[in-house]
């Protein structure tokens, strides 16, 4: 179930002089009376890698750890401080399956929210196509279980436990984007 919980709901103290003094500036910001500091909510930077090989299969990840213990995944994850995007996939696919990736295509974004120790993330979703080297082989590691090659006439959406995924599952299927 996803939650439209503002993200501000869980927010009752300035960042800055740590006041309680708080207060809903607008929909998208908090302002503090105190020292009159306004903070805007913005969501993180996360990627999410599209990896197929020649035969027309895509690498698909089993999660290790919640949210959506168990389920299929595609490698990514949030970006560092001071990382681009491309830095962030190439990064994350090299943690999570220990390949690497030779060039990096941005393809969409999608927004989300990911569920991390109660809290509630909002999130930007960069979906990249990633080019790595053929002779590799995939294997899970850091929050992923296993790894394999996936049909893409065999994939369905409803498989991948993060909403995002399953609507990027979709879009890659309905406009043959790979």
């Amino acid at each position: 179930m996803k939650s439209q919980e503002h993200p501000f709901a869980q927010f009752h103290f300035c960042p800055k002089c740590g006041s309680a003094e708080f207060e809903l500036h607008n929909e998208k910001s908090r302002h503090c009376r105190a020292c009159g500091f306004t903070y805007y909510f913005n969501p993180s930077a996360a990627t999410v890698g599209i990896i197929v090989n020649e035969r027309r299969e895509l690498l698909v990840c089993r999660r290790a750890k919640d949210p959506a213990k168990g389920t299929l995944d595609l490698p990514g994850g949030f970006c560092d401080c001071q990382e681009t995007g491309e830095e962030g996939i190439i990064r994350e696919v090299k943690e999570e399956t220990g390949l690497d990736v030779g060039h990096t295509k941005y393809l969409f974004s999608l927004p989300n929210t990911y569920l991390y120790s109660g809290f509630l993330v909002h999130t930007l979703d960069l979906f990249f196509q990633c080019e790595i080297h053929s002779d590799e082989k995939p294997h899970g590691m850091d929050d992923v279980a296993e790894t394999f090659w996936l049909s893409i006439d065999r994939l369905n959406p409803d498989d991948f436990g993060l909403e995002s995924v399953k609507r990027g599952i979709r879009k890659i299927i309905e406009e043959k984007i790979v």
